[in-house]
């Protein structure tokens, strides 16, 4: 790969892991990766507009970058460092590699509907019950 290939597949894979929270790849891509992910959680947290741009250069995905300084800084102001793990999965069957998947270390809350879901049906169910004992 050339430095404009590499620096374009970094770009792209932060903007995933920021986006899904976790990515599965090779333990390299993972390392470098993270120093970047790193760095841009750093300077995310002092929300400025001087750091937006500077993160603007790197993440080309408005929505993305939007979601790092709302959602994802905001979860890591008291930590000084280390947002991300990397866990081992194993080595690729293609070429044995050695695969990693690379995650934020706090998730961003997600709603939870399938467990409002399950909640309510139990509910309506023991609703039905009651009554057809009355």
């Amino acid at each position: 790969r050339n430095s404009a290939h590499r620096k374009a597949m970094k770009r792209n894979m932060v903007t995933s892991l920021f986006r899904y929270e976790r990515i599965e790849t090779t333990k390299a891509k993972a390392l470098e990766v993270r120093r970047m992910a790193e760095k841009m959680i750093t300077r995310a947290k002092i929300d400025s507009v001087a750091n937006r741009r500077q993160i603007a250069k790197d993440i080309t995905d408005k929505a993305v970058a939007a979601k790092l300084f709302t959602e994802i800084a905001p979860l890591f102001t008291e930590r000084k460092g280390g947002y991300t793990r990397i866990l081992k999965t194993g080595n690729r069957l293609g070429d044995a590699a050695e695969m990693v998947i690379l995650e934020l270390v706090e998730k961003t809350a997600k709603p939870e509907k399938k467990a409002e879901k399950k909640a309510e049906k139990k509910a309506k169910k023991a609703e039905k019950s009651e009554s057809e004992e009355k």
